[in-house]
């Protein structure tokens, strides 16, 4: 239902009559990103072993693979939104150690303590 409501603008009563003409394929390709982004912060160690097989995203923003362990050892989100920054060359000021130290804290679990909170309970 959410996605009648949201495609392109068009008013949902409109799309519910021309359904059959929609290219849906082209909606659901927008979508893949997101998902993406979403599996890479939920699970940041698989999405470090799959950057690190597949891809050079790694190797271009570290020049050491013990950096690359030890950050899937200890902070593998900030490990892949330092090689974000650097990969985009973005300044690490701003918007980008915003977004670094935000990672580190998630890391640390100071953000999204829940599970301690529903144990102590």
């Amino acid at each position: 239902m959410s996605r009648l409501l949201c495609y392109r603008g068009i008013k949902s009563w409109a799309l519910f009559r021309y359904a059959d003409k929609v290219d849906w394929t082209v909606y659901n390709r927008k979508r893949v990103p997101c998902l993406l982004l979403l599996f890479g912060i939920a699970f940041p160690r698989l999405a470090l072993v799959l950057l690190l097989l597949f891809t050079t995203f790694l190797q271009r923003a570290y020049h050491s693979l013990l950096l690359v362990a030890l950050g899937f050892v200890f902070l593998p989100l900030t490990t892949i939104v330092y090689a974000w920054i650097v990969n985009g060359r973005h300044p690490l000021d701003g918007v980008y150690l915003a977004a670094l130290l935000i990672a580190v804290l998630a890391d640390l679990g100071l953000i999204g303590h829940g599970e301690y909170q529903r144990r102590r309970a």
